[in-house]
């Protein structure tokens, strides 16, 4: 197991994100609302660089909404900026094709400092 500091707690302010790196591999810290999570800076679709890509939420329409169209989840999804595939912060999930997924790192905070383990 590996763990990295990538930077103080204050570089990562809520509802942003930033690519940094891990050893040879990059990956994307994003703060959603104050909770921290990581993702690999690689959209398994066409190996594009995913956490380049801006944040969005997702538009929904169900019987929990009233059949109205409701758009929630703000910034909890990535969006590569290749072809457009969005991806869950919270699980790596891809939200239109269950063939792909990408992983997701723990997130600490010691002592004031951010940092990511590759051990998940």
């Amino acid at each position: 197991m590996a763990i990295y500091e990538v930077g103080p707690i204050e570089a990562f302010p809520p509802n942003s994100h930033r690519v940094v790196a891990l050893g040879k591999i990059e990956v994307g810290v994003f703060n959603v609302d104050g909770e921290l999570y990581a993702l690999p800076n690689f959209c398994p679709h066409s190996q594009g660089p995913l956490c380049a890509g801006t944040t969005s939420g997702e538009w929904r329409c169900s019987a929990e909404t009233g059949w109205k169209h409701e758009f929630g989840r703000r910034g909890e999804i990535v969006v590569c900026p290749w072809h457009g595939l969005e991806f869950d912060i919270t699980s790596g999930r891809c939200l239109s094709s269950p063939r792909y997924r990408v992983r997701t790192y723990q997130v600490s905070i010691v002592d004031g400092a951010v940092t990511v383990s590759t051990d998940r």
